[in-house]
């Protein structure tokens, strides 16, 4: 029947997608890896509401990325293998009365297992939903990521610099170099997310079996497979051309009192609860807003007014480097940190 070939061709197509899809996630992984290594010492501030918290590297921003593709990875790995069950032999909707082997033919296609149902097996599209909701979650990753770069790309952050190839001058401003492929990447994810809307509401109200309403399955599938790839694809691209301007990072890190927090377990650690420490770093702050300088600008005998707990080894703590090298433990910020991450990255990757 053409119900049952129409299903098995498309669980073949996107089986095949599949694993294109995943290659080209770990291409955009790897990217990142090499460029978190190459920036494992270079520190920016941390944001939380887009807001100075903490200092961090800019290696170790890259990793959080690379754990978003790497769930990613999974996800369509986990699609795959409910996509590459064989619906072939279900014939309309209730099997066949000719003497075929089911299990004999999923074999010679490759695919792991026969449908178990035949309604089910003709009827159903709810594999091409999974892998537009993993899609959407991808083109979700990507637009955040494609948002930070536009942001630090602006003249007002300017902590990276993105290759020509990615950007387009404006048509009367001469001076503009606009991000266009991350804004392209941005507003895919919005195109995306409506093909998973539009599979979904066209299987809610189907009865079993096979119903016309499937023929419209195939332009949100087709189109979002195309988009991914190609989002992938020129995103890999982009990446290893990232440049990073790492003195405006620094100052940037330097105007939002980042390593308050750190004074404040400073205090902790010589024996000062950390609601007193608190209230003694939000006083510190005060002054240096007042006095237009920052924490690790001030004299000792300037930091000692707020606690006398308050010694010369805490200027250890507030230089940013010191700060980052403090979040020495898996997962953390510091610089060797970030390397051991990539080591390990890498050695989840080449075990695939």
């Amino acid at each position: 029947s053409r119900n049952d070939q129409v299903a098995t061709d498309i669980r073949l197509w996107l089986r095949a997608e599949l694993a294109e899809i995943r290659i080209g996630i770990q291409r955009l992984q790897n990217g990142l890896l090499d460029l978190a290594e190459r920036e494992a010492d270079t520190i920016m501030p941390g944001f939380t509401h887009l807001q100075t918290a903490q200092p961090i590297t800019f290696g170790h921003h890259m990793m959080a990325w690379y754990e978003m593709l790497d769930r990613d990875y999974s996800r369509m790995l986990d699609c795959a293998g409910r996509v590459n069950v064989m619906p072939l032999g279900a014939a309309a909707l209730a099997g066949t009365s000719y003497p075929i082997d089911r299990h004999f033919t999923a074999k010679e296609m490759a695919f792991d297992r026969p449908a178990e149902n035949s309604l089910d097996a003709v009827s159903d599209r709810d594999f091409a939903i999974e892998f537009a909701a993993a899609a959407s979650i991808l083109m979700m990753h990507l637009s955040r990521m494609s948002e930070e770069l536009i942001i630090w790309s602006s003249a007002q952050f300017n902590f990276v610099s993105l290759s020509d190839s990615f950007c387009t001058g404006s048509s009367i401003m001469p001076q503009k170099k606009n991000p266009d492929v991350p804004e392209l990447i941005r507003g895919k994810s919005g195109r995306i997310f409506g093909h998973l809307m539009a599979l979904l509401t066209l299987m809610k109200s189907q009865p079993l079996a096979y119903n016309k309403d499937n023929q419209e399955d195939k332009e949100p599938l087709f189109d979002t497979v195309d988009n991914l790839k190609g989002s992938l694809k020129v995103f890999a691209d982009m990446v290893p051309a990232i440049t990073c301007n790492k003195d405006e990072m620094r100052l940037a890190t330097l105007k939002g009192f980042a390593t308050a927090t750190d004074l404040a377990d400073y205090l902790v650690r010589k024996g000062t609860a950390f609601r007193d420490a608190h209230e003694i770093v939000g006083k510190s702050v005060a002054y240096c807003v007042e006095k237009g300088c920052d924490l690790a600008d001030m004299e000792l005998s300037e930091l000692q007014q707020f606690s006398e707990r308050i010694g010369e080894d805490v200027f250890d703590v507030l230089t940013l480097e010191g700060s980052v090298a403090a979040r020495n433990h898996i997962g953390g910020t510091a610089p060797e940190q970030v390397r051991a991450a990539v080591r390990r990255a890498r050695e989840r990757i080449a075990a695939r």
